[in-house]
């Protein structure tokens, strides 16, 4: 009788689909709504920029030559609300995308406090994971990695437009608070805002690890945090509303510059003086780029305090 001896032969290693470049496509699968409306907010935001450097300023353009800085006061659309929120006044619709930016900002703090850890927290989701392969800080790691890849990339994009806007048609805006509030929030804290919006969410969401509960806490922790940003950063002084020094000039029928007799909507004036244009240039602060970066530096460090928080939890209750 012969005996056969089988030698028992070792399965081949089973490539584990959440290894970090599977992990990666996980979140992104899992999150795809997130992520569809995302880049649906910033094609949006941009495609709106574009109309108000282009048919939007030539629009108000003509009103400003026809009726003076009164003109830009009137409705640039024919709807005269583009957005169902504002006047349709060039003046207003010109602020409209920071308005927008700024909901993106408490947007972003909400869904990382609930979708992108409370619920899954909650639902034991993040478990399940866990227990395949990735370790739990690999895998906030990558939660976190990928938003803030696309929260960075979209507000840069959104924030050198408007910034580009602001260069060619800041002229066209009346003067007074609102120049001199946005001139000194488009920069680099704009794109750092929302980053923090997205650690504190993280933050919230693991700590309190039920979705309903994490979105009123990041929310109002946000919400604080721009509050505070706005009106009440140590370093601002009396620069809380900085002057932006402006220089305004007209030009007549023949095409000669003169200085501003600003007589804007008195036609009488107009006549007199035979303004056909007028001008506006928004001169630079010399403290812009210093306030910008010392914003953006606190910003970013109360940021990794927030990641940072974020980890420890997330170590404590995997323990």
């Amino acid at each position: 009788m012969t005996t056969t001896l089988h030698t028992p032969v070792a399965a081949a290693p089973r490539r584990s689909a959440l290894r970090p470049s599977g992990l990666v496509w996980t979140v992104l699968r899992l999150h795809r709504t997130a992520l569809f409306v995302w880049l649906a907010f910033v094609a949006f935001t941009a495609v709106f920029m574009l109309w108000l450097y282009g048919p939007g300023a030539s629009a108000a353009q003509d009103k400003l030559d026809a009726f003076g800085y009164a003109g830009v006061l009137l409705s640039t659309s024919s709807s005269h609300a583009l957005l169902g929120f504002t006047s349709g006044a060039y003046n207003d619709l010109f602020y409209d995308p920071g308005t927008l930016i700024t909901l993106a900002s408490f947007g972003v703090a909400l869904f990382a406090a609930g979708p992108l850890t409370a619920r899954e927290l909650e639902f034991g989701t993040a478990q399940l994971v866990w227990g395949q392969s990735p370790s739990p800080a690999r895998w906030l790691a990558t939660k976190l990695a990928m938003p803030a890849l696309l929260v960075t990339a979209g507000m840069t994009v959104l924030t050198v437009l408007y910034r580009l806007l602001w260069n060619a048609h800041g002229n066209l805006l009346i003067a007074g608070i609102g120049p001199r509030a946005f001139y000194f929030s488009v920069g680099p804290a704009t794109v750092a805002a929302p980053l923090l919006g997205l650690a504190l969410g993280a933050l919230a969401g693991l700590a309190v690890r039920r979705t309903l509960p994490a979105l009123a806490l990041a929310g109002f922790g946000y919400f604080l945090v721009n509050a505070f940003r706005t009106n009440a950063w140590p370093f601002q002084g009396r620069y809380r509303q900085p002057e932006v020094h402006s220089r305004s000039w007209a030009i007549t029928s023949k095409g000669t510059e003169i200085p501003d007799p600003g007589c804007y909507d008195d036609r009488r004036c107009l006549a007199k003086h035979d303004i056909a244009h007028f001008g506006r240039e928004y001169l630079h602060s010399s403290d812009y780029w210093p306030r910008q970066l010392l914003e953006t530096g606190v910003l970013l460090a109360l940021t990794a305090l927030a990641v940072t928080a974020a980890f420890l939890v997330l170590r404590r209750r995997t323990v």
